[in-house]
């Protein structure tokens, strides 16, 4: 039986989807990040491992036809994984590609079309021939990924700091569970005199920690809270911007939505979609499984229609 083989090597979690050339599901497997740039060469090696073992079970890992890896900003090459693929018994060489190709083969088969992803990090890019030529944000927390996880926990604690220093109760829903999440006391009671101590407890922890706060955001907006709304708002409107960098005015082809932000069916999703469809008379499709989606890329020259294939893998 021929087999192909799909690696999604995030800096979180590496999934690994083995499908046969009709799409059937063969196996999958889960294991730590396999980003080398964040976890360095060899964990990142053997957490792939694991979720290729997981993967492919008792099945004989020579039977793979081919086999695509998709890595954040590409940042592994065909040569970091030929000593994994040989130990592994697999007799090809990975196709690594970055994971923006991957999230928009996501969402669909088409071969040009624009990706919005939005998770920790933000970032948009305009693909021709599932080639990327365009790319906007994705400068990390630092410089950019505005409307990003991490962008919207930020702009909840000024807002929250606001509201405590200057508003009057009761505060709101957002305000109520910061400063429960970030000063880790059920029913602490907001108000002036917490604001020192949530300034000292966002210090306390990795800038990054930030984007918890986001799914906070979400609930608040979900249950009416005006603050928490306007920064979904905001959020929506800069990412249909990142967008326009690279897509031009009266683009058809299809947008892709990726990022736990937007492939959910929180208030953010919505109302980036919403814009989106508005501005441009285009498909807005959302994401499904990336390593799914990474096993077609591997499979789609080995068959006779791909589209169909690329149904059956994702559906499945």
């Amino acid at each position: 039986m021929d087999l192909v083989l799909g690696i999604d090597a995030g800096g979180t979690s590496s999934r690994c989807a083995v499908r046969t050339l009709h799409g059937d599901p063969v196996g999958y497997g889960r294991s730590g990040g396999g980003n080398p740039t964040a976890h360095g060469a060899a964990v990142a090696r053997s957490n792939l491992a694991s979720a290729v073992r997981q993967a492919l079970g008792a099945h004989d890992p020579a039977s793979v036809r081919a086999a695509v890896a998709g890595v954040a900003g590409s940042s592994a090459s065909p040569d970091d994984l030929t000593e994994l693929w040989a130990a592994l018994g697999l007799g090809v060489s990975p196709r690594v590609v970055g994971d923006v190709e991957i999230a928009f083969s996501a969402g669909t088969a088409a071969p040009s079309g624009t990706v919005l992803i939005s998770g920790t990090g933000a970032i948009a890019a305009h693909l021709a021939d599932r080639s990327v030529t365009a790319v906007s944000d994705g400068y990390g927390w630092l410089l950019g990924d505005t409307g990003s996880g991490f962008w919207l926990g930020r702009q909840a604690v000024g807002s929250v700091l606001d509201t405590l220093r200057h508003g009057v109760p009761p505060y709101g829903t957002l305000a109520e569970t910061v400063v429960e999440r970030l000063l880790g006391a059920v029913g602490t009671p907001p108000g002036p005199d917490r604001v020192n101590e949530v300034i000292r407890a966002v210090h306390a922890r990795a800038p990054l920690a930030l984007a918890e706060l986001a799914p906070l955001v979400t609930a608040a907006a979900q249950a009416g809270d005006t603050t928490a709304t306007n920064l979904i708002t905001r959020a929506a409107v800069h990412l249909v911007e990142t967008v326009a960098k690279v897509r031009a005015p009266g683009d058809t082809g299809p947008i892709v939505l990726a990022g736990s932000l937007l492939t959910g069916n929180g208030p953010l999703g919505h109302a980036v979609r919403d814009r989106l469809t508005r501005r441009w008379n285009a498909p807005v499709t959302t994401a499904g499984d990336a390593a799914c989606a990474a096993a077609w890329l591997a499979a789609r020259d080995l068959v006779p229609d791909p589209d169909a294939l690329h149904a059956r893998i994702m559906r499945a």
